[in-house]
């Protein structure tokens, strides 16, 4: 049974402040009051989670730019029309902003009937119109630009939402087309995302078009800790055998508001019938009492006498799935929390939809992509009155060696362990590191923990409102350009996400016992930063590298340290993490770089795993990792040497071959392969 295999991964505390949903004078909550500090810059990166206010936001960027910067025309593009609707007519004035938000209806091609084609001739229309402001989806404004060309958008303001879609791949359309109008540099560019990363590891923006843009952060942290109801939020994968159907309900409870999304009809979990998933789904949750002939919702009456209200958004049916998708979107009903209680989806209800009363959103199967994990993760994310508690269950069947399929499911084990990891992140607060030395001292508004700050020992601090740690760490480089600087500060989350994303690097990092971890935190994580900076020189490639495998390794130190404490005490928000990163750096003789160095990144994950899978399956997914045998690269080779020459300018000796030491073998072997690399390349 499921039953005993529950071991969520993250439980986070939050100290609902009430600072997230309070406005100042002009109307604007915190993340758009920073985001509008910013209005004046051509090109700017929104990085905010669900919920926080990224779409009004942009009106108060798009209003100040026509009104007084000199744009003539404000472009809003969405990914799906029905996200089109966070964008309708607004009155600000009436919060205390000097102009409302006006679109047209009929420059909200959102809900423009007719083919795309069609539809960028509308854009043409517009652009040639005396009015300003449009809204559209990707794929009209794409066509757009391809019949008019960039230039037809100069003076314009771009505004991409759910930016996360764009690729710098060249076959990205609109990541190509962006890139052209960024070249061009007529146009200013607002770009919105709560997951600036993609599931195909893909860069979003090219290095160079990257640095053009001035980034506002606001992080999971701070929206979640200002909630007025939300306190505590729990993510955890869970796995079960035989039909997930069968077992559902182990892990699914009426009584709280769900969002359940079934698995792709494509998928090994699928039983290949979505429509006899569903009805089974109904039939294990109660006795069928009808359909509502209002809203479509199907009727199930419980064990306990309550009827629940079923949306089914899976029916092949288009008319009865529009009327029930038209009842999940009456505005009429957005505060009644008895509207509906539970949601049946595949492939809708995701990105955008928004339902304050969601508290569990279970997954069955690993979705298409990391950034799919996170936007399901922002469905029950949002605040509501009397909602104290949110919930994100993935649940995945166990790997069976004896399948076919055994390859998929170890796929799918390793990228719900990845969005686990990178969920840990984005809901930590946000890592500040600093060097230790003679200069060091304490930063004003951080709290050092009871004792204070000690001038002998390295430091962590914490600042409650800003959402963030001050650690001080021996021996870290620091980053010199403007760009390693910026990318230490605002983006280790996505280059976390790239490193746990690495098949090779978690697969070694999980399931070989005898991985040394400096080929994961060194030589892998140095040639992720390679790859994805390398206009960086080498001083700051470093820098970066460590700053991210620091945050990391941190974060899973601090979750080992916080293992088993009570994060409901009433102490700070967030303690258990809080508290275990003190723990973890108090117990530690001096924290120093080569000691975070020499921690697996994937080590607690790996326990959490033993914990939520048979003995049996772990042991026959280790044989079926162990089987690959990675041979070594020339260029992590060359990696090695460059870490074993740092070693011989430290100790004054090369690494030996017949060192204990794991790492220091290591570093000779790289030596030697590369040694026996030239020999054969001279020898022809």
């Amino acid at each position: 049974m499921i039953a005993d295999k529950h071991a969520p991964s993250v439980s986070v505390t939050y100290a609902q402040t009430g600072s997230a949903t309070k406005s100042n004078e002009l109307g604007m909550r915190p993340m758009q009051e920073r985001a509008f500090e910013k209005r004046g810059e051509p090109y700017l990166l929104i990085k905010s989670p669900p919920a926080s206010g990224k779409s009004r936001a942009l009106m108060f960027i798009a209003l100040d730019k026509l009104h007084n910067q000199g744009i003539r025309k404000a472009i809003i593009t969405v990914p799906e029309k029905s996200i089109g609707a966070s964008f309708n007519d607004e009155p600000l004035t009436e919060f205390g902003f000097h102009h409302d938000w006006r679109v047209a209806p009929k420059w909200n091609l959102c809900n423009a009937p007719g083919e795309e084609g069609s539809k960028a001739a509308s854009v043409g229309a517009f652009l040639e119109s005396d009015d300003r402001t449009l809204v559209c989806p990707h794929a009209t404004f794409r066509n757009a630009v391809e019949k008019f060309g960039v230039a037809a958008f100069d003076d314009c303001l771009i505004a991409v939402d759910e930016f996360h879609h764009v690729s710098a791949n060249p076959d990205n359309k609109l990541g190509a087309q962006l890139a052209d109008l960024i070249a061009r540099d007529r146009v200013h560019i607002v770009a919105m995302t709560g997951s600036y990363f993609r599931g195909d590891a893909e860069a979003v923006l090219s290095p160079q078009d990257e640095a053009r843009f001035e980034t506002v952060t606001y992080t999971y942290y701070e929206q979640l800790n200002g909630y007025n109801w939300l306190k505590t939020l729990d993510i955890g994968y869970y796995f079960y055998t035989g039909p997930y159907a069968d077992e559902i309900l182990a892990v699914l409870d009426p009584a709280e508001k769900t969002i359940i999304h079934i698995p792709s009809v494509n998928s090994r979990e699928s039983t290949k019938d979505k429509i006899k998933e569903v009805e089974h789904i109904i039939d294990a949750l109660g006795d069928w009492q009808g359909t509502d002939p209002e809203t479509g919702f199907q009727l199930v009456k419980t064990g306990d006498g309550r009827v629940l209200r079923i949306a089914d958004l899976v029916t092949d049916d288009p008319s009865k799935r529009d009327r029930v998708s038209a009842a999940l979107k009456d505005p009429a009903q957005k505060n009644n929390r008895d509207h509906v209680d539970i949601i049946i989806a595949l492939g809708m209800a995701k990105e955008g939809f928004d339902w304050i009363w969601c508290e569990h959103a279970l997954t069955v199967g690993y979705r298409a992509s990391l950034t799919e994990i996170v936007q399901i993760i922002g469905r029950p994310t949002r605040d509501a009155e009397g909602k104290t508690r949110a919930r994100f269950t993935n649940l995945i069947a166990e790997p069976d060696a004896s399948e076919d399929t055994v390859v998929d499911a170890i796929n799918d084990t390793l990228k719900a362990i990845a969005a686990s990891l990178l969920m840990e992140q984005v809901l930590a607060p946000r890592f500040n590191f600093t060097p230790k030395n003679g200069n060091s001292g304490p930063v004003d508004g951080f709290d050092y923990g009871e004792g204070g700050y000690d001038p002998d020992k390295c430091n962590m601090g914490f600042n409650e409102e800003q959402g963030a740690f001050q650690i001080e760490i021996k021996g870290l480089v620091e980053p010199k350009s403007e760009e390693a600087e910026r990318i230490c500060q605002e983006d280790l989350n996505e280059v976390i996400t790239a490193f746990v994303q690495d098949k090779p690097t978690i697969e070694q990092g999980l399931f070989n016992e005898e991985v040394v971890p400096e080929e994961l935190t060194q030589v892998r994580m140095g040639k992720i930063i390679r790859d994805r900076y390398p206009d960086l020189d080498a001083g700051d490639q470093e820098a970066v590298r460590q700053h991210a495998i620091a945050a990391l390794n941190l974060t899973q130190e601090a979750k080992a340290a916080a293992a088993g404490a009570d994060t409901d005490t009433g102490h700070a928000a967030n303690t258990a993490l809080i508290d275990g990163v003190r723990k973890y750096i108090t117990d530690v003789r001096e924290l120093d770089i080569d000691l975070i160095d020499r921690i697996n990144p994937f080590g607690e994950a790996y326990a959490i795993l033993a914990k939520t899978m048979s003995e049996e399956s772990l042991k026959q997914v280790q044989a079926v990792i162990a089987a690959k045998k990675v041979s070594m690269s020339i260029e992590e080779a060359r990696e090695l040497a460059k870490r074993a020459l740092k070693f011989k300018q430290e100790r004054g000796r090369l690494p030996a071959i017949t060192a204990a030491d794991a790492w220091e073998k290591r570093m000779a072997e790289g030596v030697a392969y590369l040694a026996r690399a030239k020999a054969e390349a001279a020898n022809g």
